[in-house]
């Protein structure tokens, strides 16, 4: 018991609350708000904080709180959007710092447990690794190897999945609200070509920039929909609309949003391509002008 008490003191201490301040004109601030709060890990490579790119996603300002009440500003130094993590460096304090765990040590089956921000204090949930497996979302997201954790988050997102050793194998991104509810934690090695660059060169910069068409889409019945555009997207700007069924990508049919993404990704950003929409019973053609997220969350 002295052993699991100490672990989960030294897990506290590197565990940080983060406030975000986001201008209310940036895209990020209409999809996530221009206020956020979320959750950061101390982590041992050059004394930078990890955590979910869309706690600070659009950040002006960043403020971070450690356990004992020490507030100090932090900078954003990288977001890598593919991956969905975020790189914070520290003005001031100091924290222990957690070791990162490569993904390809880690097995289903495994103990675990989360440690999480509520704002002014710290709070763990335990678990195991239910699966290691492809993960993706409705706004253009896929991984092809995600954590999933048999507990949800206990606070804010960003925060830290653990081992039993105390060593960080995930960064917690989202609670599904299924039977047997769990977490989708990234992989927290899957942040090194983004710590090593930010050690190496003080930023970081993706090895390319790839094709995005700014929509949220969904399966049905071997169709990809169109679930909503967001403003001011390259979809929005060439005559994508909420309620198209995605047909044809390059003169390829579409049947999953999987193979959607995977299609698009073959392309950099700026390319322009061909999409077949059903709209309304019609069939039309549109021709996209890509952008990439990278570009338009600057």
């Amino acid at each position: 018991m002295n052993a699991t008490v100490h672990l989960l003191h030294r897990a506290v201490a590197s565990t940080l609350h983060i406030r975000t301040e986001v201008p209310e004109g940036h895209p990020a601030a209409r999809l996530l708000g221009a206020e956020r709060m979320g959750t950061g890990a101390l982590i041992a490579e050059g004394g930078l904080v990890l955590t979910a790119h869309y706690v600070v996603l659009g950040a002006s300002s960043v403020e971070v709180v450690y356990p004992d009440g020490l507030t100090t500003r932090a900078e954003v130094v990288a977001i890598d959007h593919a991956v969905g993590i975020a790189l914070l460096r520290l003005t001031q304090g100091d924290a222990p710092a957690l070791e990162i765990r490569s993904l390809d040590e880690v097995r289903p089956g495994e103990e675990a447990f989360l440690v999480a921000s509520v704002g002014d204090g710290r709070r763990a949930s335990t678990g195991m690794i239910m699966a290691i497996e492809p993960f993706e979302a409705f706004w253009e997201y896929r991984l092809e190897r995600t954590l999933l954790f048999t507990a949800e988050a206990p606070g804010l997102g960003g925060g830290p999945l653990l081992d039993c050793r105390g060593r960080m194998i995930g960064v917690s991104s989202l609670s599904i609200l299924q039977v047997g509810r769990f977490t989708v934690a990234i992989p927290a090695s899957a942040a090194r070509p983004a710590i090593e660059a930010v050690i190496r060169e003080g930023s970081f910069r993706p090895a390319r920039r790839r094709a995005w068409f700014g929509i949220t889409c969904y399966d049905l019945r071997h169709h990809v929909v169109v679930a909503g555009v967001l403003p001011d997207s390259p979809a929005e700007r060439d005559g994508v609309q909420p309620g198209d069924v995605l047909v044809a990508l390059e003169g390829e049919r579409i049947e999953t949003r999987a193979g959607f993404y995977e299609r698009i990704w073959q392309h950099e950003g700026g390319a322009t391509l061909q999409i077949e929409v059903m709209r309304e019973d019609q069939m039309q053609k549109l021709s996209v002008a890509t952008s990439s997220m990278e570009d338009y969350f600057a």
